[in-house]
């Protein structure tokens, strides 16, 4: 399967409320420097001494990560490299909401934030 359709997969296994999600990527061995250079759109960390070779922390609304879009991107640019792979996901965290300094902003702007929040 198709390393950009997996992911899709997994993003419509998660719920509603996602909002960070750590995945683990292994890549044909005989590819790994061309995969390098292309996994560094997504800010793919690598690892060192370990069975997998990237790991991936994508964001889905808000964070200090990758939105999903490049993520899915950036997969979609190694199978059109015809680079094989495979993704398995580590760990899903749910239910964070941003924290803003609401101070001073009108009540249009607060209302407007908690509507996006509860999506």
């Amino acid at each position: 399967m198709a390393l950009a359709e997996t992911f899709h997969q997994i993003l419509e296994s998660l719920p509603s409320d996602w909002t960070d999600m750590e995945l683990d990527l292994r890549v044909d061995e005989n590819r790994y420097i061309d995969a390098a250079v292309l996994l560094v759109t997504a800010n793919a960390q690598p690892y060192s001494n370990h069975d997998w070779h990237f790991r991936f922390i994508v964001a889905n609304r808000f964070g200090h990560a990758t939105a999903a879009p490049t993520v899915h991107c950036t997969l979609k640019l190694l199978d059109e490299a015809e680079i094989a792979g495979e993704l398995v996901l580590r760990e899903v965290r749910t239910g964070r909401t941003e924290v803003r300094q609401m101070w001073g902003r009108p009540q249009s702007v607060r209302d407007e934030l908690k509507q996006i929040n509860a999506q």
